[in-house]
């Protein structure tokens, strides 16, 4: 079988619905047009792709592979259309996407939005949620989007602009504040943390280790924002960076504790595939970024 975008397009679909008639209705077609793609694409991989299971159909191992790079073949098609020879902020229409944790987008996000409306009011912005698997495969991820918003020390061997400092510090419910924390409380709580991932820019277990902390970890969560309502009315103690913790309303129950030690530093950055390096586009969206930095800085 000869390579088709339609066929891809096609793929994508049923490997997304897991769905003959439901595929048809995403992309407009008639079931007996889909159903031929599925079975040129069956004889092509020599693979079911799609299997029932008693009244639904789920995907095969080789399919579950395929959906996901299907996916983002086709996100880096559509950028290679988007693609122009140069960049007319106040008339283009481009969509941009990028990948940030929930922490960003009240503090960085706001403010870029803001920044590319003025400027470039056609244009679209799409925030992607950040996922420990798309950090690990950001060589290969960022191809597909625009670029995504990790600390420094995360990433290697990719282009970086650095876009503001933050740095860690704990919340804990307000009805238990009153004295700093000192090392014994910190060890017999139990704490809540979020994107617990081994990479040490968004680990301060090495640093607590040093100060002789001994962690009793009872929550993990993927979103920085649900921290302080997973600590409020209870002796748990969070984790969070501190812009994004200033943020929670005064008076609703959590605070920011006193330590008798700093936890560290945090340098937000931004960083994109090199293939993105000299695209007019991505040029001025970087542009826009660092200014959206220099503002959160500032704050």
């Amino acid at each position: 079988m000869s390579p088709d975008l339609n066929l891809l397009v096609s793929m994508d679909a049923l490997l997304q619905e897991r769905s003959v008639t439901r595929a048809a209705q995403r992309l407009g077609l008639s079931q007996p047009s889909l159903s031929a793609a599925l079975a040129r694409l069956r004889r092509h991989f020599d693979d079911e792709l799609l299997t029932r299971v008693g009244n639904s159909y789920e995907l095969t191992a080789l399919g579950e592979r395929l959906a996901e790079q299907t996916s983002l073949a086709l996100s880096w098609t559509d950028r290679v259309f988007q693609t122009r020879a140069d960049f007319d902020p106040e008339h283009s229409e481009h969509e941009f996407t990028l990948v940030v944790a929930d922490c960003h987008l009240p503090v960085f996000g706001r403010v870029l939005a803001d920044l590319i409306q003025r400027q470039a009011p056609h244009v679209r912005l799409t925030f992607q949620h950040s996922t420990a698997q798309f950090v690990h495969r950001a060589s290969d991820q960022l191809r597909a989007v625009d670029a995504i918003v990790l600390p420094q020390g995360v990433l290697v061997n990719m282009p970086t602009l650095q876009l503001y400092r933050d740095r860690w510090v704990c919340v804990i419910s307000s009805d238990s504040a009153g004295r700093p924390l000192d090392r014994e409380q910190l060890s017999g709580r139990p704490w809540v943390f979020a994107y617990q991932h081994p990479f040490s820019a968004l680990s301060t277990m090495p640093r607590l280790a040093e100060e002789g902390v001994r962690i009793r970890s009872s929550i993990t969560t993927e979103d920085f924002l649900a921290v302080p309502h997973l600590v409020r009315g209870t002796d748990r103690i969070g984790l969070m960076p501190e812009r994004v913790a200033r943020l929670h309303p005064a008076g609703e129950g959590v605070t920011i504790a006193d330590l008798p030690f700093e936890l560290g530093d945090l340098l937000e950055s931004l960083w994109w595939h090199p293939a993105h390096e000299r695209d007019p586009a991505h040029t001025w969206l970087r542009h826009m970024a660092s200014q959206a930095g220099r503002i959160v800085e500032r704050s």
